[in-house]
């Protein structure tokens, strides 16, 4: 590790054994630490004194006719600097005696102005005609260094000092540590008092913001022994400093102690300890304290209100928040814009959007936080349309966003999907430089990823040089949501080299095994999970639980299940799981478990008891459970709900029923409605009320390309293909693709994926000649036909279009790479086709195994050539 540059390499020249002050540097904090052998600093006053540079009286009034020196300081004084330096040039040319009184007065000009430019130009005149610095002339070039943040400069003046006084140690110690170097700052102060050096009222206050600022409790105490020490205990600036350790180090007992004993406190004593109880989530402490300042008179200033405002945020307690809000409008508070900020950010905090409005509206200076406040509250209350209204208003009062502005807003657009606005705002925060915050760059990741852009989210993403945990946390989740899971595991696994995933990031992980049925990934995060102990933080428990239900593996998910609170998510989650199975008996069973066990059934809760009871023909107890939600569960059905009725009398082939439940609606029926219908056609062949179906869903919605397939199918069922063409010049014309069919299986721990017609596959030739095999010897049974040899060539075409037939390579990768008798587990991404249903029944008979297939709608799980859908309902009856 390289040292620091000590005074004898600055000056080799120069006898100053006792000068050495080792410091080495860190490259990876870019800042410096004290290595451990010290040496005594002492006053320097043996060595030897400045360069004199004598020149005659004659030269310098050929000059300036008078002292030059003078004329110096006093253009220093009238704030002139330009004019001075080009004195001092001048002086320094014809070697005149430049005094240190010039110099320091030009000094404190440029720390005045904030000139670094020209202060290291005095500097540099400084460092040509000295060798050592006076203790008046350091002190000033000391300050003016830690003033700009050049620690560097400095130090090297401190080392140049012929000698050093509490002023110095203190501008130095209070250089570091305000530039964020904690341990640094501390070593000084250590090293000041190692050398004899008393601290002040003004060492400690630094010391003790220092001890906060690491935070390091231990060194906070020993610095307060100090404080007893040194007599400073009855300085109320001193405690304050006090009180602002202990509750920065989180040790908020110890800081009430030290108020309690204080003999005078002033406002920044109260406002210190009621902000630290709020800082340590301990607001009612805060708020009580709060009473008994103005118990005791003491008049709350601005920095009190800001923070109690900021409490009743934190408490969401709309009543206190009023109250505080008459407060400030009995006082001289009520026209500062940071406290209307702060009621506006309240008032939306705790749901009174309305309330937020009013504050805003009689704002009358409007700042940047202003506005940001209320588009984020609208943003906040899901209100995201209103945000951007507000927004454009913002910008037609030519105020300039800043980066929580930008952030806000693009949360918006992800809401809306209006990727039109969000790629402004990102050629906006490149222009303006807002583009360099982490949050506007993970905001924009998501608000790409959200849009379907994911390509333009990754390249966000990896044009962020400071990524921190929600960066990595969205373009993973973004990953998902684009189907792109299995790059999602990448990520996940690259993140893990750099930092610790919370549990934010593992239930996006999870979400993506879930998606390809990764069961070892998703235990591997389980695992991970219980030994960092975030397995119960926040959606993890539940993240856990889908995963497993999605796997198909229920007994690890009753076990999760019961390993920790089940709130209704949780029931739901299972509920969910026997409703992709079919199995309505056991979904009804565990409803009634779900309500013995005081558990509140939700809308969800009824939208999977539906589903349930419809893929299992249970039209009677689901009708039931639909009549009771309002009457038995004061739940109002909404339109996922009569979607499920009419799949529940659609799926039994009451088509009609169907049709009048759908009339006798209260509401509108949307697109998803008149869908469950189409689908119930589609079954039962009923292509004229098919078409009324799609009819109505095409007039709402002509971007759904699942509509367009189910159309399709009826008329290809119907062998209507000149309908079939329509349909699919329909999706053509209005740009829909059909994802391609993908399946994925899990074999050895280790996902596989495959894609429909995929012949680049190590082993494609024997997983073909493997189904070749299966083919030849379902048609010498006369079991089933491939659509390839004797269906129409539409209906092919249609099979391998809506479906794709991936399942069945993924089935035969896995017949092929585990022993026998091993279960089979398949996650596919599309509906499962007749023709691939009728053949992995076969093989599962065949190779006598359990093969289980996780298709877009449901659960299949084949057993013994029978699978446990029963076959009813899915796909077309022979005609």
């Amino acid at each position: 590790m390289a040292s620091f540059p000590t005074f004898s390499q600055i000056h080799p020249q120069s006898d100053n054994k006792n000068l050495i002050l080792p410091i080495s540097t860190n490259p990876k904090l870019k800042t410096f630490t004290f290595s451990h052998n010290f040496q005594t600093l002492q006053p320097l006053t043996h060595l030897r004194k400045p360069k004199q540079i004598s020149v005659s009286n004659s030269v310098t009034n050929h000059i300036t006719g008078h002292n030059p020196n003078s004329d110096i300081c006093q253009l220093c004084l009238v704030g002139n600097l330009g004019s001075a330096l080009s004195y001092l040039e001048s002086m320094q040319k014809n070697q005149i005696l430049v005094h240190e009184d010039a110099f320091i007065a030009l000094l404190r000009l440029c720390e005045w102005k904030r000139a670094r430019k020209e202060g290291s130009q005095v500097y540099s005149f400084i460092s040509n005609s000295m060798t050592l610095l006076s203790l008046k002339l350091g002190n000033v070039l000391l300050s003016m260094f830690v003033r700009f943040g050049n620690l560097v400069d400095a130090w090297y003046v401190f080392g140049k000092m012929e000698e050093r006084n509490l002023f110095s140690w203190n501008v130095l110690v209070g250089g570091y540590a305000k530039a964020g170097f904690f341990d640094e700052a501390l070593n000084l102060y250590h090293r000041m008092l190692w050398i004899g050096v008393r601290p002040d009222v003004y060492t400690f206050p630094c010391v003790l913001r220092t001890c906060g600022g690491v935070p390091d409790l231990l060194r906070g105490r020993e610095v307060h022994v100090h404080v007893m020490r040194y007599g400073f205990e009855s300085d109320v600036d001193v405690v304050n400093a006090l009180i602002t350790m202990y509750v920065k180090c989180g040790d908020v007992n110890t800081a009430r102690l030290v108020f309690d004993k204080m003999p005078y406190r002033d406002r920044i004593s109260w406002n210190a300890m009621i902000s630290g109880y709020f800082e340590n989530g301990e607001c009612l402490e805060g708020v009580r304290l709060f009473c008994t300042m103005l118990e005791r008179q003491v008049d709350p200033d601005l920095m009190t209100m800001t923070s109690m405002i900021t409490a009743c945020e934190t408490l969401g307690d709309e009543r206190l928040g009023r109250e505080i809000h008459g407060y400030v409008l009995r006082t001289v508070f009520y026209r500062d814009p940071s406290v209307y900020n702060s009621l506006i950010q309240m008032y939306s905090s705790v749901g009174l959007i309305e309330e937020a409005e009013k504050v805003f509206s009689r704002t009358e200076s409007r700042d940047v936080v202003s506005w940001t406040a209320m588009i984020s509250g609208y943003e906040n209350s899901l209100l995201p349309q209103k945000a951007l209204e507000t927004y454009k208003m913002m910008e037609m009062e030519g105020i300039m966003p800043d980066e929580i502005t930008i952030a806000s807003v693009l949360c918006a657009c992800s809401c809306l999907g209006h990727l039109d606005m969000g790629m402004n705002l990102h050629e906006m925060a490149k222009q303006t430089g807002l583009i360099y915050y982490v949050i506007v760059a993970n905001t924009l990741i998501d608000m790409y990823a959200k849009c379907k852009c994911i390509d333009k989210a990754l390249e966000v993403f990896h044009s962020t040089s400071n990524k921190n945990i929600i960066s990595w946390s969205s373009i993973i989740l973004g990953l998902r949501i684009n189907n792109r899971c299995f790059e999602s595991l990448f990520y996940f696994r690259d993140m893990m080299l750099r930092l610790k995933p919370n549990s934010v990031t593992l239930v996006s992980v999870l979400s993506a095994c879930a998606r390809i049925g990764a069961l070892t990934c998703g235990k591997e995060i389980h695992a991970y999970a219980l030994r960092t102990g975030i397995s119960l933080d926040g959606f993890l428990p539940n993240a856990i639980l889908d995963m497993y239900v999605r796997c198909g593996r229920m007994e690890y998910a009753w076990k999760q299940f019961f390993s920790g609170d089940q709130d209704v998510a949780a029931w739901n989650i299972l509920l969910t799981g026997y409703a992709e199975r079919g199995k309505g008996a056991l979904a009804v069973e565990l409803f009634q478990r779900m309500v013995e066990s005081d558990i509140n059934p939700d809308k969800i809760t009824f939208i999977s008891v539906l589903c349930a009871c419809s893929r299992s023909g249970m039209v009677a107890e689901g009708l039931e459970y639909f009549n009771n939600m309002k009457c038995k569960y004061s739940i109002t059905p909404n339109l996922k709900h009569y979607a499920c009725v009419v799949d529940l009398l659609g799926r039994a082939g009451k088509l009609e029923d169907a049709y009048g439940f759908i009339q006798k609606m209260p509401m509108k029926p949307d697109p998803a409605v008149w869908g469950a219908l189409l689908n119930a056609c589609r079954i039962h062949h009923d292509v004229e009320l098919g078409e009324l179906a799609a009819e109505n869903i095409f007039r709402d919605d002509t971007t759904h390309v699942g509509y367009y397939i189910l159309l399709s199918n009826l008329y290809a069922d119907s062998r209507k293909w000149d309908k079939v063409a329509k349909v699919r010049k329909m999706m053509r014309q209005n740009g829909l693709i059909v994802d391609p069919g993908c399946s994925w299986v899990e074999v050895k721990g280790t996902v596989h994926a495959f894609l429909s017609d995929d012949i680049f596959h190590p082993q494609i030739k024997e997983m073909n000649a493997l189904l070749e095999r299966f083919y030849e010897k379902m048609k010498e049974d006369g079991v089933g036909v491939r659509e390839s040899s004797d269906m129409d060539l539409m209906e092919a075409s249609k099979a391998d279009i809506f479906c794709g037939h991936s399942e069945r390579l993924a089935i035969a990768f896995g017949l092929i790479n585990t022993a026998p008798g091993m279960p089979i587990w398949v996650t596919k991404n599309l509906y499962m086709c007749q023709s691939c249903h009728n053949t992995v029944k076969f093989i599962s008979r065949e190779v006598r195994r359990e093969i289980s297939v996780r298709d877009a709608e449901q659960f299949h799980h084949f057993k013994g050539g029978i699978c446990s859908c029963m076959d009813e309902g899915y796909w077309s009856r022979p005609d």
